[in-house]
């Protein structure tokens, strides 16, 4: 029913084929392993590459997680070079108030003690002029005196002359 000669032919045929291909299936079977040893170092690049990138990253967010703890810190110590700064002010301020009380006290105590020695000054060439005056009221007042004594001892002359009727000062009625 099968007709051997076509059989062998094609068997011939098959024999003959078949190196090529077994060539064929080998090359595709060494094909398919370099593809897959390709796909296998691809896929290993990138999961280095992505391995490496989620170590930067890592390493990123560590280097941004020390710049926020170092910038806390440095907020940290300008808020109490501040906070120092400030209460230095203050004492500074309170040192000066307190200075400038006391020297205004030291001014009015002087000004009080100046004002006490015018007073004084003034009190004392009061006094001086008041004293002068007195010994000149005193001297004229003895002129005075020793005036009307004479007067009281001697006969008063009309003085100033009287008017005659003439109009002669000197003529007497």
């Amino acid at each position: 029913m099968v007709d051997e000669d076509v059989f062998l032919a094609q068997l011939d045929l098959v024999r003959e084929n078949l190196p090529d291909a077994f060539a064929k299936a080998e090359k595709i079977i060494r094909e398919r392993e370099e593809i897959l040893v390709q796909a296998e170092d691809y896929a290993q690049q990138i999961m280095d590459a992505a391995e490496r990138r989620a170590a930067q990253i890592l390493d990123e967010m560590g280097i941004v997680q020390r710049a926020e703890m170092e910038a806390a810190r440095i907020r940290q110590e300008v808020q109490q070079e501040c906070e120092g700064i400030h209460q230095e002010t203050l004492a500074e301020i309170d040192r000066l108030r307190r200075q400038a009380q006391q020297e205004l006290l030291q001014m009015r105590e002087q000004a009080l003690a100046e004002c006490d020695d015018i007073q004084n000054d003034a009190d004392d060439y009061a006094e001086a002029v008041l004293l002068n005056l007195e010994q000149q009221l005193n001297d004229m007042l003895r002129v005075v005196r020793n005036g009307r004594q004479q007067l009281q001892r001697e006969p008063t002359p009309d003085y100033p002359p009287k008017e005659t009727d003439s109009g002669n000062p000197g003529s007497k009625k």
